[in-house]
């Protein structure tokens, strides 16, 4: 005797666990990482009046695609039917999480550096009139 279903099969508990731990580990990278990381940065931007340049707009534009890519990548993750591709993408959920966190870091230590090579002309030609060699 046969079955009858209603067509939609359960999808393997697998992925479920999948989702759910990719969903952690971006929970856990943006309240352990992220979040402290770009506290930090603006203190530092804050304490140096500026001197540390903290890009606003392109870290919240960063955040907001992270967001969106983890958001995405964990809503597919839990929409399949197999556990191989439901772990796959609940990597790229972490791994965007984990990106979305370097990019602050990243722009920060590059504005620094565009910073620092225009303090060094400033630097020279005070020291020339300091000491009166220019």
């Amino acid at each position: 005797m046969r079955r009858v279903t209603s067509g939609a099969r359960r999808r393997p508990r697998g992925v479920f666990i999948a989702t759910g731990v990719g969903a952690a580990l971006t929970v856990i990278v943006a309240l352990a990482l992220y979040l402290p990381l770009v506290g930090f940065l603006a203190a530092t931007t804050a304490g140096t009046a500026g001197l540390v340049p903290f890009p606003v707009g392109g870290v919240a534009l960063a955040t907001l695609v992270g967001v969106v890519v983890a958001a995405g990548a964990l809503l597919v993750a839990v929409t399949r039917r197999r556990v191989w591709l439901a772990w796959t993408f609940a990597v790229v959920a972490v791994l965007a999480a984990l990106a979305t966190t370097v990019y602050p870091l990243v722009a920060v230590a590059v504005g620094s550096a565009d910073r620092a090579s225009d303090v060094v002309p400033l630097l020279i030609d005070l020291w020339q009139r300091v000491t009166g060699l220019g």
